[in-house]
């Protein structure tokens, strides 16, 4: 399979805290890849430095066999990168179909973005994840567990070819796991690559082909699910024990 996105000896500091190390891994096409690693561990900084709001000090990124270092987190999304936040990002002055709507037009300014109604393309993707029945409501009127559907609806509106998957899990239910994690799924099955990021081992264990664990920004473990939750630095550092 052909390599959608590869980082190669990506280091990543402030100051004197090295929040990415040397850190080397790729995603293949038609792959959903798990992220794992302990609270501090790099993860966001990480995500934050493959859309484009940090920029490395050294190392590589491609995106389809181009580097893209220097572009910016605009030009990323519009190539087909694209990400949720663990903390929900809506316009809480929009409605939902307007949060959507938003997302697919980018290059617009928000201020002109305002209108009734919504659109056949807003309808389906609050459909597909969940949120029909409250496509005219504000995000001050969704749970957590709307508002994550939210998010993963505005990150597929940019119709990305990898979407980044920040903590998708914190603070549902287990309901609300247990309905997200089956629209991930069948997004994965419609053949949506992404990366994701969960401290929810059950729910992480069948989305993923493969898993990268990283510690203070260094990869520690890569393979399958049942082989890094086997091996003894990943238990150490993860587990505790």
């Amino acid at each position: 399979m052909a390599r959608l996105l590869e980082v190669k000896g990506v280091t990543k500091t402030f100051g004197r805290l090295v929040a990415i190390n040397n850190l080397s891994f790729y995603v293949e096409e038609g792959e959903a890849l798990g992220l794992m690693g302990p609270n501090g561990s790099g993860k966001t900084t990480l995500f934050n430095t493959l859309i484009g709001d940090y920029l490395q000090d050294s190392g590589e990124i491609f995106f389809r066999e181009k580097e893209i270092s220097k572009y910016s987190t605009h030009e990323r999304v519009k190539m087909g990168i694209a990400r949720t936040y663990q903390i929900p990002r809506p316009f809480y002055e929009m409605t939902v179909a307007e949060n959507i709507h938003v997302s697919t037009v980018p290059d617009k300014a928000i201020a002109s973005l305002r209108r009734r109604g919504h659109t056949e393309l807003e309808e389906k993707l609050a459909e597909d994840v969940g949120l029909k029945d409250h496509i005219s409501h504000y995000p001050y009127e969704l749970t957590m567990g709307d508002l994550r559907r939210l998010e993963l609806a505005k990150a597929l509106a940019l119709n990305p070819k990898i979407t980044l998957l920040d903590e998708i899990f914190a603070g549902l239910t287990v309901a609300e796991i247990g309905e997200i994690s089956d629209l991930i799924g069948k997004k994965r099955d419609e053949g949506l690559d992404f990366i994701v990021v969960s401290h929810d081992l059950q729910a992480l264990a069948p989305l993923v082909s493969r898993v990268v664990v990283i510690n203070f920004g260094k990869l520690i473990d890569e393979g399958s699910y049942e082989e890094v939750v086997n091996n003894e630095e990943v238990k150490q550092v993860y587990f505790g024990y």
